[in-house]
């Protein structure tokens, strides 16, 4: 219960300078509601909302399940063989000088409607951090412990599952927990270019509308699926490395 104090705390804090914001210097609703007035809009379309929050979630959770299939497979094929890493590094690189808001259309007309699309730019917003922690994470085997395995007379793959997979997976990690953020904004980007649901799409129609009440109601549930998605692969990260000493650390209380 303790961890909930401090982010609920904020919250409080912050609505309250929202209130004390609005109600002081006269802001009119269509520049910056009351927060009452946008929880009353959650409520009041709260069936409507989560239907496209549902879609939202759906194209996020597809893409981001991509980029981690796909993502760590290139990983591997990278550190696996030089002439991969060198071939496919410096254009991975170039890839993320690109905005994606720019290739969506493009997508679009290459794959056409659809799921499809949208999956393919949530994944290629969303791939890029995974892709190189996993690389980080498997190059970061020290030498000492080649040396063993190879004393063990391992085989490729038992070092790989038996060795480098472990090392790398706290690096993993961090990359996945970056990845299912970057999700949910290639998720907002593919309905911004071609979609008639989801969060993206009623963000749109809300700006296209002045209704600020609408916009901030969508922006709340955009960051709540955020959060749910980034504590859900913390929770995952929790059971698969308890060993790890970024999560024990958070089981001890400091001591300045």
């Amino acid at each position: 219960m303790k961890d909930f104090i401090f982010p609920t705390a904020t919250a409080i804090l912050v609505l309250a300078l929202w209130y004390a914001a609005v109600l002081v210097f006269g802001v009119p609703s269509y520049l910056l509601p009351l927060p009452g007035d946008v929880f009353g809009k959650i409520v009041n379309e709260f069936p409507f909302l989560l239907w496209h929050t549902w879609v939202t979630t759906y194209e996020t959770v597809g893409g981001f399940l991509l980029s981690i299939v796909l993502g760590i497979g290139l990983a591997i094929a990278i550190v696996s063989s030089r002439t991969v890493d060198k071939a496919l590094m410096p254009w991975l690189i170039l890839s993320q000088t690109f905005p994606k808001v720019a290739l969506a259309p493009l997508i679009i007309v290459w794959f056409g409607l659809g799921l499809a699309p949208k999956l393919i730019v949530t994944f290629l917003v969303a791939f890029f951090p995974v892709v190189i922690s996993t690389v980080v994470g498997l190059r970061s085997i020290e030498g000492e412990m080649l040396e063993l395995a190879y004393s063990m007379r391992a085989s490729r793959m038992q070092l790989f599952w038996q060795f480098r997979l472990p090392i790398a997976l706290p690096n993993i990690f961090a990359g996945l927990k970056v990845s299912v953020a970057f999700a949910v904004v290639g998720a907002v980007i593919a309905e911004w270019v071609s979609s008639n649901e989801g969060l993206g799409y009623l963000l749109i129609r809300a700006n296209a509308d002045l209704n600020t009440t609408l916009l901030f109601a969508v922006l709340i549930m955009l960051m709540i699926i955020g959060v749910v998605l980034y504590y859900a692969v913390a929770l995952v990260e929790r059971v698969m490395i308890p060993w790890h000493q970024s999560i024990r650390l958070k089981d001890v209380q400091p001591t300045m």
